[in-house]
């Protein structure tokens, strides 16, 4: 499993929008120029996240981008899956029988399935307990810093 750039830049921009948001929408200039992401890049990032329900926009002037939820019910796991951000480990852990993707061939007699099943497993859950809310409160003084008007970065 490796987290691709866009998976780290979703995570970012989301953070920064739960940082900053004073309950009006925010620009996503603004948001690419503080973390430093191409606009462009953020939009097709942003267009899954609002698809997935988790962030709305508002158009025209004063428009932007908002939380569809609270900060603590927003999981990095939900971040990474909006903008399909693979977490499993390996091919066998990624296909199920009930997703129509036929399972290893070898599943049947492979003696590490379970390792790398149970690991894949320990990822997803792992990032399933952080919320953007838990990721705010670790880093008090960069949210301080942000809203101060000072570049951070995650």
């Amino acid at each position: 499993m490796r987290i691709t750039t866009k998976g780290r830049y979703a995570l970012r921009a989301m953070t920064n929008l739960a940082a900053s948001f004073q309950g009006k929408p925010r620009p996503i200039k603004l948001i690419a120029a503080e973390e430093n992401i191409s606009p462009e890049f953020l939009e097709q990032i942003f267009f899954k996240l609002k698809k997935a329900g988790i962030i709305g926009s508002v158009r025209g002037p004063g428009g932007g981008f908002m939380l569809e939820k609270e900060p603590e019910d927003i999981t990095v796991k939900d971040i990474f899956v909006a903008v399909d951000e693979g977490l499993d480990l390996t091919p066998c852990t990624a296909c199920t029988e009930t997703d129509g993707v036929d399972p290893c061939e070898r599943m049947d007699r492979c003696l590490v399935y379970s390792v790398w099943q149970e690991a894949s497993d320990h990822i997803i859950n792992y990032f399933a307990s952080i919320t953007l809310r838990s990721i705010l409160d670790k880093n008090h003084d960069k949210v301080q810093r942000l809203l101060a008007g000072n570049e951070i970065s995650a």
